[in-house]
């Protein structure tokens, strides 16, 4: 059904915000965050935004066909959710925030025997305190250096700081820091004054620090000292970038969200004609971006969310050129291979048995014996040559009763064996929206390991795979001539030159390299 977007527009509010633009086939192409939701989601709809904007924003809005909104309390937090939504649905015209880079957290070990604050972009589950992540990174630098000096906390980087430490440092001396290298505090007190800078980072008590500083500023300004005035107001203003409260947008928490993993896995169901929802599911995808790297993803979905822990890549090792039917027929054949290997060497008592192999694996994992459990549902990327593939492996491996499907991008079509006719599943439908997100997410990941190797490629070197030249003997040749290409003009003299490399290997490297 084609969306009122006139009718729609008229209920968006002007509140901050992120909007989520998405084309005929519901995905979304485009995310972006807005202070006023009504006045930017609109000016995407009017005639004159089209005339002025350049070729790609000409060619998102041509795409455009529905949006979503989530309002926010603030613009800090329209920022961290924007970021958030662009990493898990990585659209096609956003630029920004596609990487893996995330916004910066601040790290306290309090295992350290001094503990200090540090700037991170990873929450680990090492036992640290973490605060985070802050959406202004000068604003938050600028607050931390503010708050080591309040409360005199060092900012060195030895684990354990001690007077050979002390002797380089000058922050005691011009009292930003309390000292406890040398002794000057003991533990208990500077513990002390570690938990009041991290009530300070939680956001506890900041009305009375912001008018502390603002009564501050006022009697500087009164005493004529504008420079110490400024100062203060360019602390005020980080401090309240920074410690203003925004909700932490991580995966499961605190994030809008139109997705129903219970509901959708129910209608593909049905829409399969199962015996029940697939609550564990399978998804393979081929890149082959050259014919230097043919790779494979699988990703695993269990009760219609990411499995990441169990995601697997494959380098593809049989196949000559770029063969998707040939090189998916691989991956198949290697996967449930190994599934039916690791849980028989579990289950040797079974051997023998009679039952069908996907009964046997399914009896396996109710008694809680299978090392790999089988999934309800096989989905590979492609239309009918890869379906064919993978259906023959299956067969051949005694799988011909594990659920398998294709799913082909260009319609949306939904193949299944035996059948010429693909299912046509709603765009509306959660379980269409449910095949694309895995689908989508197995091609990231196959993407993701091609591009992998590709940087790997380029660091290689055309001496890695000559006899004559050991990983040092690369290290001194490039540290003498720079380049592979230079190496090939110098003279046999030169090369042997280097210490370790004789004359007759020289001879050798340079005819390799001829």
């Amino acid at each position: 059904m084609a969306v009122d977007l006139k009718a729609k527009l008229r209920e968006v509010p002007h509140k901050p915000g992120v909007y989520l633009m998405k084309d005929r086939l519901g995905s979304i192409i485009y995310v972006g965050k807005a202070r006023d939701l009504k006045k930017r989601v609109s000016s995407y709809f009017m005639a004159s935004r089209k005339t002025r904007a350049d070729l790609k924003t000409r060619a998102l809005i041509d795409t455009i066909v529905d949006f979503e909104i989530h309002t926010v309390r603030n613009e800090a937090e329209a920022l961290l959710l924007e970021g958030k939504l662009i990493k898990d649905y990585r659209p096609r015209y956003n630029v920004s925030f596609r990487d893996d880079k995330r916004f910066l957290l601040v790290k306290l070990d309090p295992n350290e025997p001094w503990p200090r604050f540090v700037l991170t972009r990873l929450k680990r589950d090492d036992g640290s305190r973490y605060f985070g992540p802050f959406a202004h990174s000068g604003a938050l630098r600028a607050t931390l250096s503010w708050v080591n000096r309040r409360f005199g906390l060092r900012v060195c980087r030895p684990r354990e700081p001690d007077e050979v430490a002390y002797k380089h440092c000058n922050a005691d001396v011009i009292r930003n820091c309390t000292a406890p290298c040398v002794g000057r505090i003991t533990r208990e007190d500077y513990m002390k004054r570690v938990d009041e800078a991290c009530e300070v980072l939680s956001g506890k008590g900041r009305r009375e620090i912001f008018d502390e500083i603002e009564l501050a500023m006022g009697k500087a300004a009164e005493r004529l000292d504008f420079e110490k005035a400024a100062l203060l107001r360019d602390v005020l203003d980080n401090l309240k970038k920074t410690l203003n409260p925004t909700r932490q947008f991580t995966r499961g928490r605190g994030v809008p969200t139109t997705v129903k993993p219970t509901e959708d896995l129910a209608e593909l169901g049905e829409e399969l004609g199962l015996a029940g929802p697939p609550r564990v599911m399978e998804c393979f995808d081929i890149s082959n971006v050259s014919s230097n790297h043919i790779v494979a993803s699988m990703v695993r979905f269990t009760e219609g969310r990411p499995d990441n822990q169990n995601y697997r890549r494959y380098r593809i090792r049989t196949v000559a050129g770029q063969d998707d039917f040939a090189s998916m027929a691989e991956v198949i054949r290697r996967r449930y291979a190994r599934i039916l290997k690791e849980n028989s060497d579990a289950a040797p008592d079974l051997a023998e048995s009679q039952e069908d192999v996907v009964e046997i694996q399914r009896r396996l994992a109710k008694e809680g014996r299978a090392r790999i459990v089988l999934p309800d549902l096989v989905i590979v990327d492609g239309g009918k040559g890869q379906l064919s593939s993978a259906v023959r492996e299956l067969r051949q491996l005694g799988l011909h009763e594990l659920p398998v499907i294709g799913l082909a991008k260009q319609r949306e079509e939904v193949f299944v064996p035996g059948k010429s006719d693909p299912i046509v599943i709603s765009h509306e439908r959660g379980a269409l929206k449910l095949l694309q997100r895995i689908r989508d997410e197995a091609h990231r990941f196959a993407n993701g390991y091609n591009e992998l190797l590709l940087r790997r490629r380029m660091k290689e070197s055309a001496l890695d795979d000559c006899p004559a030249v050991s990983p040092k003997r690369k290290q001194a040749l490039l540290a003498k001539f720079g380049s592979v290409a230079r190496i090939r003009k110098a003279s046999v003299g030169e090369i042997a030159a280097i210490p370790g490399i004789s004359e007759k290997s020289a001879e050798a490297i340079l005819e390799w390299l001829a």
